[in-house]
């Protein structure tokens, strides 16, 4: 057997074991799981899909997704659509909750939400019908609302209006994060996704940084 044939075949076995997470991370994609009906790029979702820079994630009512990238995971919650951007995720309805290192962006209208340092950090981003919150539940978070800029802190949410003010307040401690989404609260799927954020933290901790870590944690 020649040696360039024997190259060919060491090469293609290579990529037939290579996990589609580690191609995925080092083209600066992602790992996408969902629970439940899921759409990507307008077509059903399998177990798990490789996604890349520009592609559309929705999630229907009764379904999640949360995707995996290389120290950053996001919970797609019910009724959601999404755009995943790379170190970014455009919210164009619906609600996520993003745990980062890295500082993954969320953007969601005129609003941009950026972690404060490259410290662990999780925070919510809602959507409805044009209004937008924003409330940080670990570490800090800078929300810019279009003509203001709010810093929030652990347990602060932003409530940006028309004007491009944040309307920055201490959350209270009872309620739904959201005004109506008191549905979700109870929903089976988002009762799982809320175990895989409290996955993504023990492994954040004990795993580097620089790798996907929540791929340990598919639905």
């Amino acid at each position: 057997m020649s040696v360039s044939i024997l190259r060919n075949i060491v090469c293609w076995t290579l990529v037939a074991i290579t996990p589609a997470s580690l191609l995925a991370a080092d083209s600066g994609g992602a790992m996408l799981y969902g629970r439940g009906p899921v759409l990507l790029n307008g077509s059903p979702l399998p177990n798990s899909s490789a996604v890349f820079p520009g592609d559309l994630i929705k999630t229907q009512p009764e379904s999640l997704a949360t995707l995996d990238a290389s120290g950053s995971g996001v919970i797609v919650l019910p009724d959601s659509v999404v755009k995943f951007e790379g170190k970014a995720v455009t919210l164009e309805h619906g609600s996520v909750n993003v745990a980062t290192s890295v500082g993954m962006v969320a953007i969601a209208g005129v609003v941009t939400v950026t972690p404060a340092s490259n410290t662990w950090t999780e925070f919510e981003v809602g959507n409805t019908n044009g209004t937008v919150q924003v409330f940080a539940s670990k570490g800090s978070v800078s929300v810019n609302c279009g003509k203001d800029t709010a810093n929030l802190t652990e347990g602060e949410q932003a409530n940006p209006d028309d004007s491009g003010k944040c309307n920055k307040k201490k959350r209270k401690a009872a309620g739904p994060p959201f005004p109506g989404g008191g549905g979700w609260l109870t929903n089976p799927y988002v009762i799982g996704g809320a175990a895989v954020t409290t996955g993504v933290i023990v492994c954040l901790l004990l795993c580097n940084s620089s790798q996907p870590f929540m791929s340990q944690y598919k639905p």
